[in-house]
């Protein structure tokens, strides 16, 4: 688990933002058409087509959630539609309780990090890690270029935990630490470099019949609207970024925002852009849940 480790605060006005919106909806719907595809193993290229997963949840702008990451939540479970846990955690039974209580599951993973706690940790090659995640410890950055080879080291792993998440029966995966190329990865990682990436990790997760959501990496939201189904973001409201978030709802997906601390006005400020924002307390334990709405 890894909170956002670069910020770049924005002043962009709403005004401006929405009409920013228009033209990245505009611009983003019109990427490559959409076409169903079996899980990529390598090769990835800038802007493929956009691969659909027409059996996929795909949850609607206003969805209540919750996001428990210390532990796997158990039943019984806040009054939520949506509910975001470790996927390496939960098991089968876990997943099937939450679908049972008549709820979503959302497979929280990383996808830019390696982690010395996984149980595939030793599968990553040395030439695949990087500088560690700062305050995160167990934590290195990973070489994202790895997926336009051929045949990739780094797909192969990540195909695999989707394989885990579909087999568990989860309905969406969250994709954490995919902006590596803004940190000091330990890598020559550029904008195009996580593009690619991001675009691969998304297509392949509705190849395994899964919705996706962005996770944070602001500054690439045209480009990856088309590929995701919503966006998950930490702490927009307290650095003053979350208008980069609009044509996500514009284009009528939903935007779920993550506060640690609850400032004044910060809910009038959530529900003006119809995005599900709560406040929760910093280790994602459950302690805290402060929903806007």
């Amino acid at each position: 688990m890894s909170l956002r480790l670069v910020r770049a605060r924005r002043t962009t006005t709403l005004a401006a933002a929405l009409v920013a919106a228009a033209v990245a909806v505009a611009v983003g719907l019109a990427a490559a058409p959409a076409r169903a595809a079996t899980p990529s193993t390598g090769g990835a290229t800038l802007d493929p087509p956009v691969v659909t997963a027409p059996g996929a949840w795909k949850p609607a702008v206003r969805t209540s959630w919750d996001w428990q990451l210390a532990s796997v939540p158990k039943s019984p479970y806040r009054a939520v539609q949506m509910l975001d846990f470790d996927g390496f955690d939960a098991t089968k039974a876990d997943v099937a309780a939450v679908h049972a209580a008549g709820k979503k599951a959302v497979c929280y993973l990383s996808g830019g990090s390696w982690e010395n706690w996984r149980p595939d940790a030793g599968q990553f090659p040395a030439a695949l890690k990087g500088k560690n995640l700062d305050g995160w410890a167990g934590e290195k950055w990973l070489d994202v270029r790895d997926v336009q080879k051929a045949s990739s080291t780094l797909a192969r792993l990540m195909n695999a935990r989707l394989q885990m998440c579909k087999d568990k029966g989860f309905d969406m995966v969250e994709w954490d630490n995919v902006d590596g190329y803004q940190n000091a990865s330990g890598f020559s990682l550029k904008a195009r470099d996580q593009l690619i990436y991001n675009q691969f990790l998304f297509n392949n997760t509705h190849a395994y019949g899964m919705s996706v959501l962005l996770k944070n990496d602001l500054d690439q939201v045209r480009q990856l609207l088309p590929y995701a189904d919503g966006a998950l973001n930490e702490q927009c409201f307290e650095y003053d970024e979350c208008d980069l978030l609009v044509p996500f709802v514009q284009a009528g997906k939903p935007v779920f925002v993550a506060e640690y601390q609850r400032t004044t006005g910060f809910c009038t400020q959530a529900n003006a852009l119809n995005v599900n924002a709560v406040n929760f307390s910093l280790d994602l334990d459950g302690s805290t849940f402060q929903p806007c709405r």
